[in-house]
């Protein structure tokens, strides 16, 4: 539901300092303060994630709706806003069906363009565009990555805790084999972070040294000189992805005796468990991306409103504005700060 961590540094963006005002007003302990007033009780997790103590995403929209209903608000389903126009002082909503609704006042909440099997396929921005707000270039977040299929698809399925790093970006956490690429949430985090990089790295050893790693990898070889190079990490690696990664810098064939590796095969192969490289292909498309970097430029609305610096009576909040976060709650954050904003606003 959110992190305990948030803060500006989670965010990104042409201007996180628009964040500020949502920090200022209503932000981690109002958001959890509010869910509870509505009756979810929160737990926090590892890295400060906060989820529902039931453990029911379904429970977050089911007090919605009962306060929704309490407060006799009108919900209209199957009106699907095609344009939204000012008219005087007042806006002019039509729908894809014909329908028209109006509203003195309107907020647009609709996503961006990440899972658009959800149904947010990017339509807000092009209602913002009608008003004459700029929308900066849009692309897949929190979403994972094509590398070199060589190694990856020999590996599919295997996890592993990793510093995965990205540029200067760099990220702990599980990370997941595919047949494509790479996924899994140190993956997801540093695609928010990265900019036109073409190059990823794995320190697969991150609680040891390089001088401790060539330590371990010489005593083993005095230990079991024998043992064929298939073998050589049970025990110290997934054998797969030991025998992968042996082959991706060319120690083969693995029917050899470990005691015949060379000392250039043996730094080679100590570097490699500290960084191993991967080709950055791109990401894999908006079906599976969980947010959207980009968005409506935030200097055309007013931090502490969400309301349009171009039209009185507009207002935007959550994916739609150039604003998003890294992977664990600090989305989720985000919508609810921006959205209590325009609304408490209005």
């Amino acid at each position: 539901m959110t992190n305990i961590n948030a803060d500006i540094n989670n965010y990104h963006g042409n201007n996180t300092k628009f964040l500020l005002g949502a920090i200022n007003k209503f932000w981690v302990e109002e958001t959890i303060a509010f869910f509870e007033n509505l009756g979810i009780l929160t737990k926090t997790e590892e890295r400060g994630k906060v989820y529902p103590y039931s453990d029911q995403a379904s429970a977050v929209l089911d007090v919605l709706r009962f306060r929704l209903e309490e407060l006799n608000v009108r919900i209209v389903t199957g009106f699907e806003v095609e344009s939204v126009k000012k008219n005087g002082n007042r806006f002019e909503l039509v729908s894809y069906n014909g329908k028209t609704s109006y509203a003195e006042k309107v907020i647009i909440a609709a996503g961006g363009r990440a899972a658009p099997n959800l149904g947010s396929k990017g339509k807000g921005y092009e209602l913002l565009k009608c008003f004459g707000h700029k929308i900066t270039d849009l692309k897949p977040s929190l979403v994972q990555l094509k590398t070199d299929t060589d190694v990856v698809k020999k590996l599919k399925g295997i996890k592993l805790n990793a510093i995965v790093s990205i540029g200067s970006q760099s990220e702990y956490g599980e990370v997941l084999f595919t047949d494509y690429g790479l996924s899994g949430p140190a993956v997801f985090s540093l695609t928010s972070r990265m900019k036109n990089d073409k190059k990823l790295s794995l320190d697969i050893m991150y609680n040891y040294t390089l001088h401790q790693i060539r330590d371990i990898i010489n005593a083993r070889i005095c230990n079991n000189p024998k043992m064929r190079l298939e073998n050589f990490f049970v025990g110290m690696l997934n054998k797969k992805l030991g025998q992968a990664l042996l082959k991706s810098i060319g120690i083969e064939p693995l029917s050899r005796y470990v005691v015949t590796l060379n000392e250039h095969e043996i730094s080679m192969l100590c570097e490699t468990l500290k960084k191993w490289e991967f080709n950055i292909k791109g990401t894999m498309s908006w079906n599976n991306a969980q947010v959207t970097k980009g968005g409506a430029v935030t200097d055309e609305f007013s931090p502490s409103t969400m309301e349009s610096r171009l039209v009185k009576g507009l207002y935007a909040a959550g994916e739609v504005l150039d604003i998003d976060g890294d992977c664990g709650g600090y989305n989720l954050q985000w919508a609810w700060s921006s959205g209590y904003l325009a609304g408490s606003s209005v």
